[in-house]
């Protein structure tokens, strides 16, 4: 019986320390198998199954697939015929449907009696609340406290944040999720952090990104600040916001200070 299971395979490319976010993402699409990963330097390729669903189109086909030759041509006939049938019903309808139109279209001409001047409405790009300097935190701006908690790091939300947002300061509690050595230098890093105290763990929340930094840019502060950073390591991060890539699902953000909890 298992020999007649047919499945459907997808790869989903991700960021190296997004894996299991990935996979979660993918398995709540529709019953998806993680069957193997592969994993590069940047990136995972992740490989997945699943039992392929029938359709009332694949069970005909098997259906028919199961009959002799001679009912095989027959049923071929007797399709035919009635798409035959089917593309001249169509054919006729439309014919009617155009005149139709035209008619309508006649009357409407013929009806028109003057030009109405309308002022179009100017359409305003909303601007953020509060000053371009004031610090966003999830204390004070319901819009940052709601993008924290998304459990979908690809959600439309992340874009809409960032195009509102972009270059303004954000404060928020974190960890570091995911750390690798920038593909070009040996003491600068690319930094996946994200919202909470999981670290690698984290499910919710954006994959922010800090890309091609290193330790002094990340300006460590608090008491005892340490000279290095690890996976897990929690602290208060104050970012200015950049760009969201939707393909990647990254958002990135600038340094401006990391403070020791």
């Amino acid at each position: 019986m298992s020999d007649d299971i047919k499945y459907e395979y997808k790869s989903v490319q991700t960021m190296r320390g997004l894996e299991n976010r990935s996979i979660a993402k993918t398995q709540k699409e529709g019953a998806w198998e993680l069957v193997g990963q592969t994993q590069g330097t940047l990136r995972t390729t992740l490989n997945f199954r699943r039992v392929k669903p029938e359709t009332l189109l694949s069970k005909a086909w098997d259906v028919f697939r199961g009959l002799g030759p001679g009912k095989q041509r027959a049923v071929a006939a007797a399709v035919a015929v009635i798409l035959l049938l089917s593309a001249v019903g169509i054919g006729i309808a439309a014919s009617h449907s155009k005149g139709d139109t035209s008619a309508e279209n006649t009357v409407a001409t013929s009806t028109k009696s003057g030009t109405v001047n309308e002022t179009p409405t100017r359409s305003s790009t909303p601007t953020p609340s509060g000053k371009i300097d004031q610090v966003i935190t999830a204390e004070n701006n319901k819009e940052l406290a709601a993008l924290l908690k998304v459990g979908d790091y690809c959600d439309a939300s992340m874009a809409q944040f960032a195009a509102r947002y972009q270059d303004q300061k954000i404060e928020f509690d974190g960890s570091i999720a995911n750390m690798q050595k920038h593909e070009k230098y040996d003491t600068r890093y690319d930094i996946l952090l994200g919202p909470g105290d999981a670290g690698p763990n984290t499910g919710v929340g954006p994959a922010f990104k800090y890309d091609n930094v290193n330790m002094f840019d990340l300006n460590l502060t608090g008491t005892n600040p340490p000279s290095y950073v690890s996976e897990g390591d929690k602290f208060r991060f104050t970012a200015k916001v950049g760009t969201y890539n939707p393909k990647q699902c990254l958002f990135f953000l600038t340094p401006i200070s990391t403070r020791l909890r």
